[in-house]
Formats: C-alpha cells, structure tokens, sequence
C-alpha cells in the first residue's frame, strides 16, 4: 500500500520538476483515498511556505472540513523540513511515509525529530525508505539538468558579450566563474 501512494507523491514531485522547481511531493491519504495533494512551489508562488506538504495539508484540511487529520497518512518523497514538520504534529497526522532522506535540512530523523519529540502533545508515527532510491533520483536528475542549464546560459552570456565587444562586463564574467 505505501507504494501505491509513494508513487503518487512521485507523480506530484515530477510537477514541480516541469516547472523549474525542487521536486518535491506530497499526498494525504484518509481511508485508503487521497484528500491532499501537493507540490514544492516555493519559486513560482514567491513564498517559503508553498512546501509541498503544506499544500497538502491545507488541501485535506478542506476536504475534511476540518483542521485536524487525526486518522491520515502523509507520504512525501523527501523528508520534511522544520516548518513541514511543525505542521505535521499540529495537524495531528497519524503517520509519515517518507521516500529519501534529507541530512542537510530533514526533521523527521535526519537534524532532528520533530515527528516524535515527546515534549509535545503529539506524536507522529514514522516510516522511512519507501521508494527511496525512485524518490533520490528524481532529486538527483533535477539537479543535474539544473547545472547543465546553469552552465549553458552562463556560457551563451559570455558569447552574447563576445559578439557585442563588451570586453569589460566579459572580464566581470569571467571572475564570476
């Protein structure tokens, strides 16, 4: 079953890959139906908080008509950040699927474990490793491509300012690299 729906938080990260963005997703299922979808749109919307977990939340939230996702499961393929993971416990999600880890910014084990601190009046159960290494690809890939734009633009940049003459703005570039 964690499957099934993993692979559909990967259909949402892959969305936000079209369209530039970390490919991050992210589904609440509820009774064996997904209520909440949702896709990393932190660049397109402008705004740290357009995660894809708290779309999903705000999104489940609706359909369930109410703040509290007490009987739910998220899945994610990337485990949560402190923010997400904040609003994981105050929305009283039942349990977290995660796909791949995140050493660098994960609190759902990786930082810290902001799911099951006992200081706080809930406590999320945690699953880790469903799909990893689909959910690390999708990652990996992203930012692969994301360089290899990165370096062709930067490389057009400097043949633009070849062909203008402009040797000054081309010295600027070159210490930029």
């Amino acid at each position: 079953m964690d499957m099934k729906y993993m692979k559909e938080a990967l259909k949402e990260a892959k969305k936000a890959a079209k369209i530039g963005e970390v490919p991050i997703g992210c589904v609440i299922v509820f009774k064996d139906k997904i209520i909440g979808r949702g896709y990393n749109r932190r660049n397109t919307k402008k705004t740290t908080l357009a995660h894809a977990e708290i779309t999903a939340i705000q999104k489940a939230s609706k359909a369930m008509g109410d703040w509290r996702l007490e009987d739910c499961t998220l899945y994610v393929t990337l485990e949560p950040c402190q923010m997400c993971s904040g609003a994981i416990v105050q929305a009283r999600i039942k349990e977290v699927i995660v796909g791949a880890m995140n050493p660098k910014a994960g609190c759902a084990g990786s930082i810290l474990n902001i799911l099951q601190m006992e200081e706080f009046n809930h406590q999320v159960e945690l699953t880790t490793g469903v799909m990893e290494e689909e959910c690390k690809k999708v990652l990996q890939d992203f930012f692969v491509d994301l360089r290899i734009r990165n370096k062709k633009e930067k490389e057009e940049s400097k043949e633009k300012l070849l062909q203008t003459g402009n040797s000054s703005q081309l010295d600027t570039a070159k210490d930029a690299t």
